[in-house]
């Protein structure tokens, strides 16, 4: 009764703090034309305290979605162009001496904001690329002996576009796993692309206002983390993960081949946070099945490593998370 009695007040206590969502998801209607999967990443990754990697063919909003998100929440937003002659000093600051004061001073980099887009990240060498792993991770940073805390909001979009490859570095699997989701953008349907062609020939362009303060954003993600996860939900992520790295022991001999190696337990983490976030947008206290399975391809996509075999026969990750989600039982 008591459990009943506490899911009946978060409910109370999540519909109170919806409408900042609504909000923001207002504003970036406004802006963004069509891509609603888009949008509601950006939305579960921010109430997940998490990072997004998109990948799309360029001109799809991937630059104006999260400006546009830093614009509504009042938030500082940072864009670095990755390039094959970037340096890590270039992501995260140095130390530069002062003549007038006789000393060296830090001079901090634009990865110390709210809203971080890394455009093209694949464009830069490894060491720069893992100049944002302590940033992603840890939330800090180190500039010679002084570590900076990062503000709160942090979220770090990087986009990486899936066409052209020469000049590009593959991301080390240390630096992918750090990414809550990764999302793959496509092409807009006709009336989508027909609405957006009306709204940039337009005399009067939208104009973003700041709806939401960060601590506000703050505030409601802590509610978030108090969306009830049953144990068999957990039960449930967990068969799903390790049918990843085992899937003979799943009924899935087929995939054993498919599959270099599996998710990490940072994906059972990052399942559970999304698919709570994914319940708060839904004004759900409670996590249900449908929660995981929506947020399952783009949290596991990037997590599973291909085989040759699999590589060869043009068989994709998506394709093995679906076999996964369509053979583990559903509570």
């Amino acid at each position: 009764m008591n459990e009943t009695v506490n899911i009946r007040e978060l409910s109370d206590l999540i519909a109170s703090k919806s409408n900042i969502v609504s909000l923001v998801k207002q504003g970036m209607d406004q802006t963004i034309v069509g891509q609603q999967h888009l949008v509601e990443s950006l939305l579960i990754a921010l109430l997940a305290n998490g990072h997004v990697l998109l990948e799309g063919v360029p001109g799809l909003a991937k630059t104006l979605a999260i400006k546009t998100l830093a614009s509504l929440i009042d938030a500082k937003f940072s864009r670095i162009q990755f390039t094959p002659d970037l340096l890590p000093a270039d992501v995260i600051g140095t130390m530069i001496y002062s003549i007038q004061k006789e000393r060296f001073e830090v001079k901090k980099g634009p990865v110390f904001a709210n809203f971080i887009l890394a455009d093209e990240i694949n464009r830069a060498p490894a060491k720069v690329q893992s100049a944002l792993l302590e940033a992603m991770q840890e939330r800090q940073v180190t500039i010679g002996e002084q570590t900076f805390g990062l503000d709160d909001p942090f979220l770090v979009l990087a986009t990486q576009n899936p066409i052209e490859q020469e000049g590009t570095y593959p991301l080390p699997e240390a630096q992918v796993d750090r990414f809550l989701m990764k999302v793959l953008i496509g092409y807009p349907s006709k009336t989508d692309e027909a609405a957006i062609i009306r709204r940039n020939i337009a005399a009067a362009k939208p104009t973003v206002n700041a709806l939401v303060k960060p601590a506000e954003l703050v505030e409601t993600r802590a509610v978030v983390n108090q969306v009830y996860l049953d144990e068999k939900i957990e039960r449930y992520i967990v068969d799903i993960v390790f049918a990843t790295r085992f899937p003979q022991d799943y009924g899935l001999n087929d995939l054993q081949s498919m599959i270099e190696f599996g998710a990490s337990p940072r994906a059972s983490i990052s399942l559970a946070q999304a698919a709570r976030a994914n319940a708060f947008l839904h004004s759900r206290a409670f996590v249900i099945p449908d929660d995981v399975r929506n947020v399952c391809h783009d949290v596991l996509r990037h997590r599973l490593g291909l085989s040759y075999e699999a590589e060869a026969s043009n068989i994709t990750a998506d394709e093995i998370i679906n076999n996964i989600i369509d053979k583990i039982a559903v509570p």
